[in-house]
């Protein structure tokens, strides 16, 4: 029997449809996964649906409503431009899957297809650079549940981070050099990356300080002195305290600091959106600007960006030549 491979690539989620009853369809699931929100069921899911849903669903429909795109969700739609990019790189060697660990394409709809044509070596490939326990672990308990009820388990990896990839750092510094900033200027390159809760950080997730490692490799390539980038995280939620500086907070203080021209870059983010597209290319700038800055300019995240997928494409011929030898 010839072992054959494929890949699925998994992102987080988004509603289905830019609506109240689309965001809480997605919501309750997100919101339920104890790797997002660590707080016993039995305590948060009235929380959730007394208090959290019902103030939430309808502001995060609209601002769905500012960025959605004719094919869906902005997520969404440059997540299957990087599955149909990627698929051409690599042309007809392994078929290649798009999942989400929340929603629609489901990861039992993706597994589904690949075992359909009779896949039996599996790679699993999170498109979050870093790795947290909220994104990339969320992952492989969805993943070892789907699994659960299979009689024939086929053999899989999953590739935890990227952010080390010499391909992926340079994309990103490609992409800032293409935004038009550069070291010879005054401006200031701020890295806001997605915020996790501390106490998260305290039990070992490696995250933050990966995201410190790419923001530094990424100034290192663009040779930049310290006074010339910052780092922040963003889309905090809730009460506790999350990793700091927080990027709103440093939009606010900035300006005062005589640091009136911005580029923003969201390293955390293989594709745009609300979290980009909104929070910080609308949201941010407004905050900024009223803060007393001049000049906001926020810098796409990588999407189908050839560079970043000859970064994927090069993390698959490892993990295929790895299972050959």
């Amino acid at each position: 029997m010839t072992n054959k491979q494929g890949v699925i690539l998994v992102n987080l989620g988004t509603p289905a449809e830019a609506t109240p009853a689309g965001v809480k369809a997605f919501l309750q699931e997100f919101l339920m996964d104890q790797r997002v929100v660590g707080i016993p069921h039995v305590i948060w899911w009235p929380l959730l649906h007394g208090l959290v849903l019902p103030l939430r669903c309808k502001r995060v429909a609209h601002a769905y409503q500012q960025i959605w795109l004719t094919g869906g969700s902005p997520l969404l739609v440059y997540s299957q431009m990087q599955q149909t990019a990627l698929q051409a790189l690599l042309q007809d060697q392994l078929p290649i899957e798009l999942a989400m660990t929340y929603g629609q394409p489901s990861l039992q709809d993706a597994w589904s297809r690949l075992k359909a044509q009779g896949v039996t070596q599996v790679l699993l490939l999170p498109l979050y650079p870093q790795y947290s326990s909220t994104t990339t672990a969320s992952v492989s308990d969805a993943w070892q549940k789907i699994m659960a009820k299979e009689h024939h388990v086929p053999s899989y990896q999953l590739i935890g981070e990227h952010y080390q990839q010499t391909e992926y750092i340079q994309a990103l510094a490609d992409s800032i050099l293409r935004s038009g900033f550069t070291s010879q200027s005054d401006d200031l390159l701020l890295f806001s990356f997605h915020g996790i809760p501390e106490a998260y950080a305290l039990r070992g997730d490696p995250y933050p300080e990966q995201c410190k490692a790419t923001a530094a490799a990424v100034a290192q390539v663009l040779g930049l002195s310290p006074s010339q980038w910052q780092l922040s995280f963003q889309s905090r939620f809730g009460k506790q305290k999350w990793l700091d500086p927080y990027t709103d907070a440093t939009l606010r203080q900035l300006p005062g600091q005589g640091k009136k021209r911005l580029y923003v870059v969201c390293p955390a983010f293989s594709v745009d959106c609300l979290e980009t597209l909104e929070e910080i290319a609308v949201e941010g700038k407004d905050t900024f600007l009223q803060a007393g800055g001049e000049y906001y300019h926020y810098i796409p995240a990588l999407n189908a960006d050839p560079g970043y997928m000859q970064t994927l494409a090069s993390l698959i011929r490892r993990w295929q030549n790895s299972i050959l030898c």
